[in-house]
């Protein structure tokens, strides 16, 4: 990994670890190859900082904010199954570049857009499952990368509402 996508990986972790348990939840490391063979299915290589922050935290919740991991056990919300479903049987299929890693909560999800992958990061889109996109052009961009989306939307979303004890903002 680069050096500063690496440091702003370990800063991001380190923000992450000062929220409260009462409203953060960060999953067990990936200790195994899941993450290669899910690459290997779809064809696609992860950014750095995903496959970096993914494999230390499998799965991540954050003042109703989710990151979803990849295990069985996670029974319908694990991220393979998540792109299974988005790509061959939802009403709107999704482009196979992107892969959905965190709901809206109404059937959107925000996804990297694989076939932007450069230098270690790709940009992230958000899906609307509602809308018929003539092209991949008309789908929002709405970060330049995984990092920058979780330190916008994850945690400074949370900081909007929470303070890093869970205590909620005045």
């Amino acid at each position: 990994m680069h050096n500063k996508l690496q440091a702003v990986s370990n800063g991001i972790l380190e923000e992450l670890n000062r929220f409260s348990d009462e409203i953060i939840y960060l999953g067990p490391p990936i200790e195994d190859d899941r993450l290669l063979h899910f690459e290997a299915k779809i064809g696609f290589s992860f950014p750095e900082d995903f496959r970096f922050i993914v494999s230390r935290h499998n799965g991540i919740s954050l003042g109703g904010i989710e990151v979803f991991g990849l295990d069985k056990a996670l029974r319908g919300s694990s991220m393979d199954e998540i792109y299974e479903f988005e790509h061959k049987h939802a009403g709107s299929k999704m482009p196979d570049t992107y892969l959905p890693f965190s709901p809206d909560g109404a059937g959107n999800h925000y996804c990297l857009d694989l076939s932007t992958l450069a230098n270690g990061i790709c940009k992230i889109v958000f899906w609307q499952h509602d809308l018929e996109y003539e092209n991949e052009d008309q789908v929002e961009t709405c970060n330049n990368s995984f990092s920058d989306w979780l330190q916008e939307v994850l945690i400074g979303w949370a900081l909007e509402d929470y303070n890093y004890d869970g205590s909620p903002r005045a």
